[in-house]
């Protein structure tokens, strides 16, 4: 369920800049100089509340994470549970749209995407609107450095099986696919999202590894 509009979202965002980056696209090319280090990148593509990318910087300081999410109502209920632990410094957050990630990042700066239960949009009519379309992997495959993996997790068994014929069409490797991550053996290290830890108990959830073809 989507949060009530908050009035005040905007002004929340501007008013942690030790986590949220405004001007997205000023600092395309230079995101590991926001982080002042030399530590890969990865980032989440709708990150709703924040559980995941939270915990992820948490557990791996060694590694810098930028969750994305378009809607700063949602952006700011990460911000609250930020709000309660110890600064990040190998967090930042930003208020943006997919479909320009590459005016905001450039060729090869990122190492890993994770794209968490994303909008299925299940009319055909909408497919081009996936996350795992074709339009949005040209994107990824210029963002993404050349060893970089897209780690796709969901609960739709409609959009997993397009996920996976998308995938394929594009010529990606399959490192691994997983048809019931939370009852599998070797997943032992899942970081749940909010979303995931509510709906997990009806019906099982996909995860596939991908990465694309190097030269």
């Amino acid at each position: 369920m989507r949060l009530r509009n908050n009035p005040k979202a905007n002004e929340i965002l501007e008013n942690h800049k030790d986590y949220v980056v405004i001007n997205t696209k000023d600092y395309k090319g230079k995101w590991k100089a926001v982080f002042d280090n030399e530590n890969p990148i990865y980032i989440e593509i709708g990150m709703g509340k924040g559980d995941f990318i939270i915990e992820n910087a948490k557990r791996y300081p060694n590694i810098n994470f930028i969750g994305i999410e378009k809607f700063p109502t949602v952006l700011t209920a990460s911000l609250k549970k930020l709000d309660e632990e110890e600064y990040l410094s190998n967090l930042r957050l930003l208020r943006e749209d997919a479909v320009v990630l590459n005016e905001v990042f450039d060729e090869n700066e990122i190492h890993c995407i994770y794209l968490n239960f994303s909008d299925p949009w299940p009319k055909k009519r909408h497919a081009k609107r996936r996350l795992t379309s074709a339009s949005f992997l040209n994107v990824y495959n210029t963002i993404l450095c050349q060893d970089g993996k897209l780690v796709f997790k969901t609960d739709n068994r409609g959009l997993f099986e397009y996920s996976l014929v998308s995938f394929n069409q594009y010529e990606m490797n399959f490192i691994d696919v997983c048809l019931d991550l939370h009852n599998s053996e070797g997943y032992e290290d899942n970081i749940e999202t909010e979303y995931e830890r509510k709906f997990s108990p009806y019906g099982p959830i996909y995860q596939v590894i991908t990465k694309f073809k190097g030269e």
